[in-house]
């Protein structure tokens, strides 16, 4: 392998393809490869749809990706994450994928490299994000957590479990309350309170998801939330939830099950007919919780957290 770098940027030649940062025009080619396996992509088909409407540049990340023969066939979304996306290809024997596999991953850690490291996490599925790291992780040095084990979960049905009534879509005017709960699930699930030094993107990102009806909720009679949940990621036909939390008191009484269920029914008629997420494997309540739903896995997510 060799890269080369020229006054357009940086090109990447390893194996039988060659490595080079997309632009505009490339963006069908791109959402193309993120359709062959929509549920493993969607966080990357989020920042590509976003740019079909606005232009890569003023998404603020760059997308790499891999050609054979003059065909695209991966892709590696670069900004606040790094999202590899290596589908398997159609008609394409396992010798040669994991070629082409093995050959890609190569290309996007020789753009990482040359980059230098910009995003707070690499995440997607687990052979790609695990196999990515791998070549950076030499030159991008320590790293504060690998969770190598996220199965993704999907359900393209009514759920097993009834709907619980009380949870619904959060209003602008209860922001104040939606914010502490937010705080506290990120907080618990990575460690840190999200917003140091966010100089308000997570509040605003909060903001955001209640704005576009993306935040669901279950408030008591105080107006405190009990259950919460998100979709975190809307593209490609699919529905990410994220930020899934019962509050600590309320633990133990079902409302993960009827809250997800809630979600799932409300996602399915209004937003997208594939509900998505990934949990860590170690969180066998959860899973089984998203299991009783109806839930199925379908892959494994890695996340490697900066």
């Amino acid at each position: 392998m060799r890269d080369v770098v020229t006054a357009a940027g940086i090109g990447v030649r390893s194996g039988p393809g060659h490595g080079r940062v997309l632009g505009d025009d490339d963006l069908p080619a791109a959402l193309a490869v993120c359709a062959l396996d929509p549920v493993a992509s969607v966080l990357a088909t989020v920042r590509l749809e976003q740019a079909t409407r606005v232009g890569l540049r003023r998404t603020g990340g760059h997308l790499w990706g891999y050609e054979v023969d003059g065909l695209l066939v991966a892709i590696c979304w670069s900004g606040a994450n790094l999202v590899p996306v290596i589908p398997t290809l159609p008609d394409t024997d396992a010798v040669r994928s994991a070629a082409i596999t093995d050959h890609a991953l190569e290309t996007f850690g020789a753009f990482g490299r040359a980059q230098g490291r910009r995003c707070s996490s690499i995440v997607g599925q687990a052979p790609a994000a695990l196999g990515l790291w791998d070549r950076l992780r030499p030159a991008w040095g320590r790293v504060r957590e690998v969770r190598d084990d996220q199965p993704s979960m999907v359900v393209d049905h009514d759920p097993a479990v009834e709907p619980d009534p009380t949870v619904r879509l959060s209003r602008p005017e209860e922001f104040d309350a939606v914010l502490p709960a937010c705080v506290q699930m990120f907080t618990e699930e990575v460690g840190y309170s999200p917003l140091a030094g966010s100089g308000g993107a997570y509040e605003a990102r909060v903001r955001g998801l209640i704005r576009d009806r993306r935040s669901f909720v279950r408030m008591d009679r105080s107006g405190q939330v009990v259950f919460k949940a998100e979709l975190g990621a809307v593209a490609g036909g699919v529905a990410q939830i994220q930020g899934v939390w019962v509050r600590p008191d309320r633990r133990g009484e079902g409302l993960s099950e009827s809250g997800m269920a809630a979600v799932v029914t409300a996602t399915r008629r209004q937003v997208a007919p594939v509900v998505s997420l990934y949990a860590n494997g170690y969180n066998e309540r959860a899973l089984a919780a998203y299991r009783r739903v109806g839930f199925r896995q379908v892959g494994t997510y890695a996340t490697v957290l900066f």
